[in-house]
């Protein structure tokens, strides 16, 4: 089933547009394209950001109430950096690399150890809490994911995926996992050996992002044909799943530009979720309403990653290109930054839910 919650061109003449004019850029961002964002999800007083490039490095920030920010730390990589994680205490920094190492960094004695490796590209990668402690998983181009316990030389288990990964994301003991040719893979951490199901993505286009419900009951995907589905891991929840179409611009002509959906981030206290794209917008969304709660203007280029703070009160959004047009569109005075959204008001609140009498 497909609806429309209505495309940015609805926005513009809707009360539904939001306003960018308190959005603080981050300082000292990095020097090429971002691939990751996270924040610490356990900061007492301000909030750290690790922020992934393909400049090799990963950098992290300390950012105040007021959106002020300062670079705390940075490590390398041997190439571009293509995805980065806090653990869930605070402490490290995982990063995922092209260089085919996975790197952990502990922030308080600021070292980092190369803690995996694979024999392609590293895509993405996850720290989520095992019974003996945090543990990595990662997943790889060369069509596996794998587990990493911090205190043991090897992986501690491998998957083989059927193509390479793309996308990755972790919620409690909730593992998604999106590769080529469209597969998912569910994977329940509590027994994280097996594929707990498999589907193939309701979307007939390429996965871009997957990223996990904020109560692990299910996933958002998103492809590069401008279309999300709400996807529920349960067969008996299923009857709610849906898509709807983003991030396409009004027919003309006929002809409608469609651009890829490149980060799903759903608001740690709400439910909701955003989605970012190639044309250079982000919306916030009601899965339970099927509604668009917020569009936002055109940000001067493409987002390529997103994330809030662990209270909600903060929406960091990357600008740099994505590649989404080949290298040639890849100019020198191309933008590069990452903006700090402060969420404000009901921005993010969810309809009121309409009782039928």
């Amino acid at each position: 089933m497909s609806t429309l919650f209505g495309t940015a061109a609805a926005a513009s003449t809707t009360p539904t547009v939001g306003d960018l004019k308190s959005d603080v850029a981050l300082n000292d961002p990095p020097t090429d394209s971002i691939s990751g964002l996270s924040f610490s999800p356990t900061s007492s007083g301000n909030d750290l950001l690790a922020v992934s490039s393909w400049d090799n490095k990963v950098r992290i920030y300390e950012i105040t109430s007021t959106g002020q920010s300062q670079g705390r730390h940075a490590y390398d990589h041997g190439q571009p950096v293509l995805d980065c994680d806090f653990s869930k205490d605070g402490t490290k920094v995982a990063s995922a690399g092209a260089d085919k190492n996975i790197k952990v960094c502990d922030l308080a004695s600021q070292q980092d150890i190369v803690v995996g490796t694979h024999d392609q590209p590293v895509r993405t990668c996850r720290f989520f809490d095992s019974g003996n402690g945090p543990m990595v998983v990662s997943g790889s181009w060369d069509k596996t994911v794998k587990y990493w316990d911090l205190r043991q030389q090897g992986p501690a288990a491998t998957l083989q995926c059927q193509d390479r990964v793309y996308t990755m994301d972790v919620r409690n003991n909730l593992c998604v996992v999106g590769t080529a040719d469209r597969y998912v893979n569910v994977i329940d951490l509590k027994n994280p050996t097996k594929f707990y199901k498999t589907i193939q993505s309701p979307l007939k286009w390429q996965t871009r992002v997957v990223s996990c419900f904020a109560d692990a009951a299910g996933f958002a995907i998103g492809s590069v044909e401008g279309r999300c589905a709400i996807q529920y891991v349960e067969e008996k929840d299923s009857n709610s799943n849906f898509s709807f179409k983003c991030h396409r611009d009004p027919p003309n002509n006929s002809v409608t530009s469609v651009y890829a959906v490149n980060d799903i981030s759903f608001h740690p206290v709400h439910g909701t979720f955003s989605t970012a794209g190639s044309d250079g917008t982000f919306h916030f969304w009601d899965k339970d309403a099927k509604h668009r709660l917020k569009g936002y203007p055109q940000v001067g280029g493409s987002i390529t990653s997103t994330t809030f703070n662990k209270s909600g009160t903060i929406f960091a959004y990357a600008v740099s290109y994505d590649w989404s047009k080949g290298y040639q569109f890849n100019t020198q005075n191309y933008p590069i930054k990452v903006m700090l959204h402060p969420v404000n008001g009901d921005e993010c609140k969810p309809r009121p839910s309409v009782k039928k009498r």
